[in-house]
């Protein structure tokens, strides 16, 4: 899914995952928020057509990243 093709790549570039490709770890938060914002639109886009299941999987990934992004920007102490 899109969705899936958006949230693997904020992982890595928030430092959450390796990346596959080096097998090592690096943020780059600016490609991380892109990704998220577009998960953001993605949302908007499909408000009231998805399945509940896709709904709740949306908002989840969305929720994660987000407070990781946070996290890592140092906007969010925890």
């Amino acid at each position: 899914s899109i969705v899936i093709l958006l949230y693997f790549p904020a992982l890595v570039k928030i430092g959450i995952v390796e990346d596959p490709a080096t097998g090592g770890r690096m943020e780059n938060l600016g490609l991380a928020k892109r990704n998220i914002d577009l998960l953001d639109l993605l949302k908007d886009r499909t408000k009231g057509n998805l399945e509940p299941e896709e709904q709740k999987f949306l908002d989840g990934v969305l929720d994660q990243l987000k407070l990781a992004y946070l996290r890592k920007a140092d906007l969010v102490k925890m």
